[in-house]
């Protein structure tokens, strides 16, 4: 099965944004080159983790051998997103694998999104006895490959944790989210 590859490279934008309120909102993955854009579903927790990730991986590279690759400690001036996502916001996939990497090469940070993998329940019975059998599925396998330089890098993640603080305020006595219409827990 053919895979459908969505790829940036050096992308005019690339940010984690939201669409609806808070207790409501849907985390989006968005790079746009041009006109181009590309657009995948993520969970918050896959958007913090991925923030850190990246901040781990820059602040590892900037201890090694003096820095040959420039990284700077903190967002260059003027890299700042703060607009909302472009729209209108079109889901290719929902994340399910996110991978890091670095490219020497280029000295850039690569994110790959590959999307969840449907499973059938362990409950389901096998129509197949063959798996060669088995017919190919209609839906091409899609993945987002986005290469980001480092300014850029910092930047996205400044924005990522923004977005993520952004939510509902957590609870100081159990942590879970306090929704506007109240919370489980009696506050004094």
């Amino acid at each position: 099965m053919p895979t459908l590859v969505h790829e940036y490279d050096w992308p005019d934008r690339v940010v984690i944004g939201t669409v609806g309120r808070p207790g409501d909102r849907a985390f989006y993955l968005q790079a746009r080159t041009g006109a181009r854009c590309t657009s995948v579903l993520l969970e918050k927790q896959q958007s913090a983790a991925l923030a850190d990730g990246i901040q781990q991986l820059l602040d590892h590279l900037m201890t090694e051998g003096g820095n040959p690759f420039g990284i700077p400690g903190e967002a260059p001036a003027g890299l700042a997103d703060v607009d909302p996502l472009d729209q209108p916001v079109e889901t290719e996939f929902r994340a399910g694998t996110i991978r890091l990497s670095w490219d020497p090469r280029t000295a850039q940070t690569v994110v790959e999104v590959f999307p969840v993998e449907e499973e059938r329940p362990d409950d389901e019975p096998d129509l197949w006895d063959d798996p060669a059998d088995e017919p190919e599925p209609d839906d091409e396998r899609e993945v987002l490959v986005v290469r980001m330089p480092v300014g850029t890098a910092r930047a996205f993640v400044e924005r990522t944790r923004t977005v993520v603080r952004s939510g509902r305020p957590p609870c100081p006595l159990c942590g879970a989210p306090v929704d506007p219409d109240g919370h489980e827990c009696d506050l004094p």
